[in-house]
């Protein structure tokens, strides 16, 4: 048996050598192996026949004979298939292949590892991925939802691989109306109005739109009171109101100066509303969760003494050019494509016409950082899809820079991935984007406050017997759990509807169905110590107990047990956590048919019983470890 646990890797194998051996002129083939969607057909099905014909200028059902031909003569394959013969060719010509019982139990037995199956990388990368990306003086808002629970989705699915992710919390910390809010803040403290200990985000979140009020002239309204001659009170009005405005953004134009320079008593100011930003950000990002810290976060302010080398870079080396007055990268070369290897429209522009620098420029130096400074040989960067122009053009100008370029030397020159992992936007009811009746934006507190209540309600009709401070830590679990995998369950690229009563519902695919699966494994556990004096510790006689796998139930649940390892690759790989997301729930519906058909404790004889405690404790082994990857908090009891 190989030492992987993955038939569809074992397989995938077994099915390449067949396919070289029969057709050799064809080159290296992807035998397209995937679980069957008829059981009664197979386990596993390979369409290779389909995509090979035309290759090779024969009908489908005759590639598949002779890759049969080559299959049922292969050795390895016949320890773990049953016989893969004309018989197995079905349709057009797709190969169905059935896994023979002791092969699936010796499989089985190889995933029951703490490991559970999946591989060390054969190289460790290193992985910078993108995440949460607040602004300065606000408030996490429904808004940084998807971009702090993919991203951490993804960081987890990569660590879980074996690679060394860097985790990038892009603040949004530098600019003109940044320095509005820090002069208003400034300006207040020094009157007396405020106390900058006593500062909290709400206090600095009001401050920020009072200052995006008190800077915004009504230049449009005082033109239509010159325009129609209206009264000298309307005039005086808005000339007061327009004067200020002008005087109020002159003030944050000389702050934004004084930050530049770090003046001593401005930049401390900053760095307060820094902080108590970074703080909060922190401790909501740890009640989703998430994992995001204090030191992942990368303000746009620790790029700002680089844009102008960055901009003088490249204009003397000729890659950045002058068009009316701003300096853009074009992109209009051979090599200058989109990840779907199209031309890319627009060229990506860098300093304004008026001289400032644009996200662009930012984003530019952050590629730079993490693959020379963090040695990144992928960057993945979990950002609303609105903004795929944006980085492709700047994906496009950075390898074009040779900033995206990686510095070992075994890997020959070449660019580290780059990859927008974008996402659609959450709606309500009404199919626009979710907001406050009074159409703010939700505050994230506010979201988990809510699904915490609604989740009481269930955890306390179910679990009545258990301590009140219990309960409460299960509700906030739950309510979590189904915040988060509502979102993680669907393909991140399309928008979906916020509905609290879908997601924190016990049945269907939702994350309290998956957490209710995961503690009714653990309450068969206890059960079989404390009702069958059957030791379940770690080291247990039953973890190492024969597999049996007789029943139908019980293979249908195996099989998927051993999907886990192909699953996380194929998630990695894809950015797309909806993949484990959907792996979760078919395994948690394969365990319920398995319990529900399939007595555990009160089996025929021991050894079914303890097979089947076996295939319990491995099941849950791999839903926790994958609610964990996904980032969904568990609990061993509801």
């Amino acid at each position: 048996m190989s030492e992987f646990s993955d038939p569809i890797m074992l397989l995938d194998s077994a099915f390449r050598g067949a396919t070289a051996s029969a057709f050799p002129e064809a080159g290296e083939v992807d035998p397209l192996i995937t679980a069957s969607k008829q059981a009664a057909l197979g386990d596993f099905q390979s369409n290779v026949a389909m995509s090979l014909a035309k290759r090779v200028g024969k009908p489908p059902r005759e590639v598949a004979t002779a890759i049969v031909a080559k299959a049922g003569a292969n050795t390895d394959l016949a320890k773990i298939a049953e016989p893969i013969t004309d018989k197995s060719i079905a349709g057009p010509g797709f190969i169905n292949i059935r896994l023979k019982g002791d092969a699936l139990a010796a499989l089985l037995a190889s995933m029951d590892t703490p490991a559970l199956g999946v591989p060390k990388p054969e190289t460790q990368e290193t992985i910078a991925v993108d995440l949460c990306g607040v602004n300065l003086a606000k408030q996490m808002h429904v808004g940084h939802l998807r971009a702090t629970i993919i991203g951490d989705a993804l960081a987890r699915v990569f660590e879980r691989l074996g690679h060394k992710v860097v985790r990038q919390n892009h603040l949004g910390d530098w600019g003109l109306p940044i320095a509005m809010v820090t002069a208003k803040v400034a300006a207040d403290a020094k009157s007396g109005k405020i106390s900058l200990d006593k500062l909290t985000l709400d206090d600095l979140d009001l401050a920020y739109k009072q200052a995006q009020r008190e800077c915004t002239a009504d230049e449009a309204g005082l033109a239509a009171v010159e325009r129609f001659k209206l009264g000298p009170k309307a005039r005086a009005e808005l000339e007061e109101q327009v004067f200020g405005a002008r005087e109020k953004l002159a003030a944050a134009k000389q702050t934004l100066v004084k930050l530049q320079a770090h003046d001593p008593e401005i930049y401390s100011v900053w760095q307060r509303i820094a902080k108590i930003t970074v703080d909060e950000c922190v401790a909501v990002c740890a009640r989703l969760h998430a994992t995001v810290r204090a030191e992942d976060t990368a303000g746009e302010s620790s790029y700002s003494n680089e844009l102008g080398e960055i901009v003088d870079d490249l204009v003397k080396r000729g890659i950045a050019e002058e068009s009316d007055g701003a300096l853009v990268v074009r992109l209009d070369g051979p090599d200058d494509l989109d990840d779907r290897g199209q031309k890319i429209s627009e060229p990506c522009i860098i300093r304004k016409s008026d001289g400032g620098f644009l996200y662009a420029t930012t984003d530019l130096a952050g590629i730079r950082r993490r693959v020379r400074k963090f040695g990144a040989s992928r960057l993945v960067y979990a950002v609303d899809a609105r903004q795929s122009l944006h980085f492709q053009q700047v994906f496009a100008a950075a390898r074009k820079a040779g900033y995206a370029k990686l510095a070992d030397a075994s890997r020959g020159g070449k660019n580290a991935t780059l990859r927008h992992a974008g996402f659609g936007m959450v709606l309500g009811d009404d199919g626009r984007p979710f907001k406050t009746r009074s159409g703010d934006n939700v505050k994230l507190t506010d979201l988990i406050d809510e699904a915490h209540q609604r989740a009481s309600v269930e955890v306390n009709r179910r679990s009545a017997a258990l301590p009140e401070a219990e309960r409460d830590r299960i509700a906030e679990v739950v309510g979590v759990a189904a915040i988060k995998y509502a979102d993680l369950c669907n393909d991140r690229m399309k928008d979906y509807v916020f509905s609290f009563d879908r997601m924190v519902a016990f049945e269907g695919n939702t994350g309290p169905y998956l957490l209710y699966a995961f503690a009714r494994i653990k309450s068969i556990l206890r059960k079989a110590s404390t009702e069958k004096q059957i030791d379940t510790g770690p080291s247990a006689p039953f973890r190492k107990a024969p597999l049996a796998i007789v029943q139908p139930q019980e293979k249908t649940l195996a099989l998927a047990i051993l999907r886990y390892p192909g699953v996380l690759r194929a998630m990695a790989d894809s950015c797309e956590p909806h993949r484990l997301g959907g792996f979760l729930y078919d395994l948690a519906g394969a365990f319920s048919s398995f319990y529900d058909a399939c007595p555990v404790l009160n089996a025929d004889n021991e050894a079914t019983v303890l097979s089947r405690l076996r295939l319990c404790d491995l099941t849950g082994r791999v839903l926790e470890d994958g609610l964990t990857t996904l980032g969904l908090p568990i609990v061993g009891r509801m």
